[in-house]
């Protein structure tokens, strides 16, 4: 079932790309007979999805590239460089510089829905705010990627899109735009999935959540993620053993009450990450074609992994043991698995659980507060207790108690639970580099000095000699 929904999703994303990328310049007598139905409308946004989602993207680049960055793991082969904290290498400059060009696809792709469907004809008010919203949430979501890889970015919006050189603008007035549109994104949203994929109320309400930690505006981030608390329309999903894990991250799951937005996937059109994680050997086979294990840990010369309770479910379900050359306790991720995977992965990618959630609302919460709140350790807890097998919305014995913690010490217990549970998402690194400790971490875990050119990726050259207003450009030490 899932991968005939998707596939019949996905067979739209690739009729609108491909329509989309034939007519790239004169395109205003297309445009002014397409956008007429809420059909027509629909496969104008499904045209957005089609480059975020590829291997160019967020299909496999930008998280590959994040992976080889956290305290927990590093990289290898090709992707070893992005390990060393020195700089990227040209095949992992190349490796970014496609990330920013399929957003950029995107992006252009959502300023034509956002110009386009107000004047057209046939759909109704309330249909146009709904493809609209969406857009405005997607390219929120993506220019926010962008901007936390790259630093400041050209801001292309509906307003210029015919402009071929436009400006670098600073990250300032990029998460202006971001905030802008997360905001446009909320008040326009269903409170309901209509389609598999697609945004909802909620997803805006955790992408604002997020935005607003990003600009310490605490209170803001503990108001939004409380309203999706609140609704109750999400719950973690229960596990007793370290397999059940795979009813939130298996290949054959649809969804989930703890999905808030994910990226869909199928073996058509596949999460590329999986290729990266798994290597087949005669004990294990987690991914059909194989694999080439570009990332990897060790269980005990890593830190951050040695002092994990064993006890704690994540830790068999993600991790397991095979010597790749580098010593008897190497460990490979396996959080994202597909044994009868062929073409692609169909496990999908989750941008926002609501685990995700939890965990910015327990910091939000205590910051906002100035002190750890019960209502932040609540939400710390639900996580910590499912990670154990315990019901997570009942008192368990591995709860932690409020008078053991001061403000530092909870944001610390906060930020080590999020490495545990969202490891091989892609979001630590952009984690620490939010809060500050990216390069201390790395020090401490790898004895690394991480130079300073690591904090943002390079501008890419089809965007320099591409863009006149951007020569001379770059970010430091590239």
């Amino acid at each position: 079932m899932k991968n005939l929904i998707i596939g019949l999703i996905g067979l739209l994303l690739i009729v609108s790309a491909c329509s989309d990328e034939l007519t790239e310049k004169p395109k205003s007598q297309a445009e002014d007979n397409f956008y007429n139905t809420s059909a027509e409308a629909k496969a104008a946004v499904n045209a957005i999805y089609g480059p975020m989602r590829g291997d160019g993207a967020f299909g496999l680049n930008y998280p590959a590239q994040l992976e080889g960055l956290p305290d927990y793991g590093s990289s290898r082969g090709s992707q070893a460089p992005v390990s060393t904290y020195q700089g990227l290498d040209n095949t992992n400059i190349n490796r970014v510089s496609t990330v920013w060009d399929s957003l950029y696809r995107s992006i252009r792709n959502a300023n034509i829905v956002i110009s386009k469907v107000p004047s057209a004809t046939e759909i109704s008010d309330e249909d146009k705010a709904l493809f609209i919203a969406e857009a405005k949430y997607l390219r929120s979501m993506m220019y926010f990627s962008l901007a936390r890889c790259f630093g400041g970015l050209p801001i292309r919006t509906e307003a210029n899109i015919d402009l071929s050189d436009v400006p670098r603008s600073s990250v300032d007035e990029v998460f202006n735009l971001v905030l802008q549109d997360a905001i446009d994104a909320e008040a326009g949203l269903p409170p309901t999935v209509q389609d598999l994929g697609r945004p909802t109320v909620w997803a805006a309400k955790t992408l604002l959540t997020e935005i607003y930690l990003y600009q310490q505006n605490w209170e803001q981030a503990a108001a939004k993620s409380s309203e999706v608390i609140s609704s109750g329309r999400f719950g973690l999903v229960e596990v007793s053993a370290s397999e059940d894990f795979q009813k939130i991250f298996g290949p054959d799951v649809v969804n989930t009450p703890e999905e808030i937005f994910y990226l869909k996937f199928n073996r058509q059109q596949g999460f590329g990450l999986v290729s990266y994680a798994h290597r087949k050997t005669a004990q294990y086979s987690y991914y059909g074609p194989g694999g080439v294990y570009a990332q990897y840990t060790d269980s005990l010369k890593n830190p951050f992994i040695k002092s994990w309770d064993n006890a704690d479910l994540r830790k068999e379900h993600i991790l397991y043991n095979v010597d790749i050359g580098l010593g008897p306790t190497t460990c490979l991720f396996r959080k994202f698995r597909d044994p009868d995977a062929t073409a692609g992965a169909a496990n999908d990618y989750p941008w926002y659980r609501y685990a995700d959630l939890l965990l910015f609302h327990a910091e939000a919460d205590a910051r906002a507060k100035g002190v750890p709140t019960d209502a932040a350790l609540e939400s710390l807890n639900k996580v910590h207790r499912r990670a154990y097998g315990y019901p997570s919305t009942v008192a368990s014995p591995v709860d932690f108690k409020l008078q053991d913690f001061t403000l530092d010490s909870f944001l610390d217990k906060v930020i080590e639970e999020r490495g545990y549970e969202t490891m091989y998402e892609g979001k630590r690194w952009l984690d620490m580099v939010r809060l500050g400790i990216a390069k201390e971490r790395i020090l401490e875990i790898k004895g690394i000095t991480v130079a300073d050119k690591v904090m943002l990726w390079p501008l890419p050259n089809s965007e320099i000699l591409y863009n006149k207003a951007m020569e001379g450009e770059q970010n430091p030490g590239y």
